[in-house]
């Protein structure tokens, strides 16, 4: 059976970016909101300082982890449909590229919606307020430069 260029085979990159994503968004729910407790998901708005306001932003911690878990679930499934249907080609450096540009787009998306356009919350809330700024770039910087540095793995990896 003749092939043509459309099957030959390819590194499925939406499944590394979904990947990225969610583990992105499990690093920031496993270990900034629960392990350091550094915020939580609506914690600007509604500070940790009672029974209730705790609650609501467990529960919104859980609706975020539901999120990332989705991202992981959709790209396991795109991955399965990949190589069920066609051989795959398998690169380490595909992978950990879009891995990167996915998780990169987290923490950018993440920190421009969440801590710039919404305040819901701020990296790290239990430094005083004059810092949190200071954290919030850092948070973009290293999402931009985990985006950036997947994108370069990513080109040099493409035949």
């Amino acid at each position: 059976m003749a092939t043509t260029p459309g099957d030959a085979p390819r590194f499925p990159l939406a499944v590394g970016l979904l990947f990225g994503l969610g583990l992105g968004g499990f690093f920031d729910g496993i270990v900034l909101h629960q392990m350091l407790q550094w915020h939580h998901m609506v914690s600007s708005w509604y500070p940790i300082t009672s029974i209730e306001n705790l609650e609501r932003n467990t529960f919104w911690d859980g609706v975020f982890h539901s999120a990332t878990y989705v991202f992981v679930v959709v790209g396991l499934f795109l991955l399965w449909r990949s190589a069920h249907r066609r051989h795959l080609r398998w690169s380490n450096r595909l992978l950990a590229g879009t891995l990167l540009m996915g998780w990169g787009l987290f923490n950018t998306i993440e920190g421009l919606i969440d801590h710039q356009i919404l305040g819901a919350h701020h990296v790290n809330e239990r430094v005083p307020r004059g810092q949190w700024l200071a954290w919030d770039l850092g948070f973009l910087a290293w999402g931009l430069a985990m985006l950036i540095a997947g994108f370069i793995l990513v080109r040099r990896a493409r035949p």
